[in-house]
């Protein structure tokens, strides 16, 4: 069905490209420009999406092995993260039961327990306490009622979700929509993790603009992937996550990212192949994208195109920072198989650098000076157009996840999102002439 699913997708985007046509918005889109710097608002979305919706905590390939682990801070709240022996992977606060203290500092490691390094109390990896130190002095307790507090944890096509609130009640499956099976077409399951590096960026919405608009990409992006790309996109919908492909016939070097699929254009659709279909960015909802590249070096392109060990992906996760006009972004260069000759290791890492260059220098940095003019009070409000429908489609959904009085309210709203999966409605007859 999946496959079915991403070639009714890919005969819309050659359809489009062959009419010239775009599916647009409905109407223009006015965003109040405080959305960006207000304080009040920054703090809302903290608690009222990062602490309470599924978040992306990494891909599973980040803590492959029985015992591995990795702990981080996310939105003031510090978390650990651990596959255990039987190779699930558990999520628990990064917080001592006894007097509060971080149980771990390191940023990861493998370990079948943890040890607070304060009073000396001593943990599972699956967060029971097994061990309280001079415990005939401390007194006698019960044991099971000091394990370590933990939040739902989803393991779902080589990719870790959580939800921090420990007494949540948002349905996963309903949130996630099938996109799940859509992004296991991957296979991210057998993937290696290649690299990672966190970089800052500004408030985390103007930084999660980038990976939904297209209309900017010949311009901010000029001298990476070129002035005579396309900037003429589509969006495809599971639920609140979102598709971006674009509207050309072009082989330009950036068709795997921008989500070309004219390498489809003349083949029988028995013949299109998995890796062309899954062409774009895959945006996860509220703060996470996976991006395609064709492997090669800083061309974006290279001699060994298509060569497994040289196809890849960058999941970039955003974390909102303490600053209104910060956040973070921790990206992953996922492999499919890494290369170890030094050619292929050292062209992999050139492509993971120019990756760094366009969103952290480019794109990140004129997020930073876009919301500080917005703080100057001179615009009051910005206008998305009727090609910006994928960006259009965010602030909608955040506004009405804030507006959610409770989890139960939140399930209604992301299953009446997802009616449609795919090719919208008003799409599909086209689509399959």
């Amino acid at each position: 069905m999946s496959r079915e699913t991403l070639v009714r997708m890919a005969r819309d985007v050659l359809s489009h490209g062959h009419a010239k046509t775009i599916a647009k918005a409905d109407d223009f889109y006015k965003l109040p420009a405080s959305v960006y710097f207000d304080k009040t608002r920054n703090q809302q979305e903290k608690d009222l999406i990062f602490k309470r919706l599924p978040i992306v905590l990494g891909p599973s390939a980040e803590i492959a092995n029985a015992g591995d682990f990795k702990t981080m801070e996310i939105v003031g709240t510090p978390i650990i993260l651990t596959r255990t022996a039987d190779g699930s992977v558990k999520g628990h606060l990064n917080t001592c039961a006894h007097r509060g203290a971080l149980i771990s500092s390191e940023k990861s490691g493998n370990a079948k327990r943890f040890t607070c390094p304060y009073h000396g109390w001593t943990y599972s990896n699956e967060g029971k306490l097994i061990g309280v130190a001079s415990s005939h002095d401390f007194g006698q307790i019960d044991k099971n009622c000091f394990n370590l507090i933990s939040f739902p944890v989803y393991e779902r096509a080589g990719v870790i979700w959580g939800i921090l609130n420990p007494d949540s009640k948002i349905d996963f499956d309903v949130f996630i929509s099938d996109y799940d099976k859509m992004i296991a077409n991957f296979g991210f399951e057998n993937w290696s993790l290649f690299a990672q590096r966190t970089i800052s960026g500004p408030n985390w919405k103007a930084g999660y603009d980038g990976y939904l608009d297209i209309y900017h990409v010949p311009i901010l992006h000029k001298n990476t992937f070129g002035p005579k790309v396309s900037n003429r996109p589509l969006y495809y919908s599971w639920g609140p996550h979102q598709r971006v492909c674009t509207v050309s016939l072009s082989k330009d070097k950036v068709r795997a990212v921008l989500g070309y699929m004219s390498d489809l254009v003349d083949k029988p659709e028995d013949d299109w192949d998995m890796q062309t279909l899954l062409y774009g960015v895959w945006t996860v909802f509220p703060h996470a994208s996976i991006a395609s590249f064709l492997g090669g070096d800083r061309d974006l392109e290279g001699s060994d195109e298509g060569v497994p060990g040289h196809r890849g992906v960058m999941l970039s996760v955003l974390y909102p920072g303490d600053d209104v006009n910060e956040h973070f972004t921790t990206q992953y260069y996922l492999m499919e198989t890494p290369p170890t000759d030094p050619e292929g290791i050292a062209n992999a890492t050139a492509q993971f650098d120019l990756l760094e260059e366009i969103v952290g220098q480019e794109d990140y940095n004129m997020g930073r000076s876009q919301v500080k003019s917005l703080m100057g009070g001179g615009l009051k409000e910005l206008t998305f157009g009727l090609n910006e429908k994928g960006n259009q489609n965010f602030y909608k959904w955040v506004d009405k996840v804030l507006e959610a009085k409770d989890d139960e309210e939140l399930n209604a709203f992301f299953k009446s999102l997802g009616k449609e999966k795919g090719i919208p409605a008003e799409n599909k007859k086209s689509a399959a002439a």
